[in-house]
């Protein structure tokens, strides 16, 4: 009787191929979809920006799964490719199973690192273009103020008093009435962000940005409206038994509406001197007399 050869194996199983097509596939239609009309899958789930900052904002997070995307795909691609070359062909042998080539080696030791140098590039400058843009300058100001368990907003010297000087008219919410934020389209308005008592996070999802509200810090971002409408915000930060209750609508407004709702507010009493922490529960944090929570609010 004769030596009988080996069987040889099964050609490669066309699983692996049709699943790096269909990764590879997938990733081309992500890409791609930035193409396409303003949709929630162009934007990658990210909220609508109603803000010229949130768009920054937006290119970044479409940036970055994009990259991310496509470096998935080269690798996914790797994979079943040595899978697919370096596969078992006969039924007894064992394919090499240490190999090494010093260039691709020193390639995925080094792209890595400058893709962390280029995201974190592209970050910074979204961050500073978000947070304080030095060719837009902010014409005006409104100090936000978290306090447990609602928010207080301020519109320092945006209005003139029952004396002809400019007053602060103000809004302040409590625990059972929902505070409105109101701003105009078109207007760069800086908020200045206080807290008299626990750490807050001020954001509403359409501006693509929150921030913490620090006792003791002075933080601050800037936002530009491109459109009218109502949406909702809230504070981001379990702040107390009551943080479900931190809620607020903002409304953006024309130029006209925005300084006749200032005028209601003066006309309802609603002003002072300077910003005020207001609010029912202002008065929270153990050992703060009040002058010092008026101070905190400045």
């Amino acid at each position: 009787m004769g030596h009988q050869l080996p069987e040889r194996s099964a050609p490669a199983p066309r699983r692996a191929r049709r699943v790096a097509l269909a990764a590879l596939l997938s990733s081309a239609l992500v890409v791609l979809a930035g193409c396409g009309s303003d949709s929630e899958w162009e934007r990658l789930a990210m909220p609508k920006p109603i803000t010229e900052e949130g768009e920054h904002t937006l290119a970044l997070w479409q940036g970055a799964w994009i990259a991310a995307l496509i470096t998935g795909a080269v690798v996914w691609g790797l994979i079943f490719y040595v899978i697919w070359r370096y596969r078992r062909r006969h039924a007894d042998e064992v394919p090499v199973q240490t190999r090494y080539n010093l260039p691709l080696e020193i390639f995925y030791t080094i792209f890595p690192i400058i893709m962390v140098i280029v995201f974190f590039d592209h970050t910074i400058k979204t961050q500073n273009l978000v947070l304080n843009d030095p060719e837009v300058e902010a014409t005006n100001t409104v100090v936000v103020v978290g306090q447990q368990w609602s928010w207080t907003f301020n519109y320092p010297d945006a209005v003139e008093g029952p004396d002809g000087q400019p007053v602060n008219a103000y809004e302040a919410g409590t625990g059972d009435d929902i505070p409105t934020l109101v701003i105009p389209v078109g207007v760069t308005t800086r908020f200045e962000l206080r807290s008299p008592d626990v750490i807050h996070d001020f954001g509403v999802p359409g501006f693509l940005i929150k921030m913490d509200v620090i006792p003791g810090a002075k933080n601050h971002f800037q936002v530009t409206p491109k459109e009218t409408g109502t949406y909702a915000g809230k504070c981001y930060e379990l702040c107390g038994v009551y943080h479900s209750r931190m809620i607020f609508e903002v409304d953006v407004v024309s130029q006209e509406e925005y300084d006749q709702y200032l005028e209601s507010r003066v006309d309802a009493g609603s002003y002072s001197p300077e910003p005020i922490c207001g609010g029912k529960f202002a008065e929270t944090q153990v050992g703060l007399e009040t002058d010092e929570i008026q101070e905190v609010c400045q």
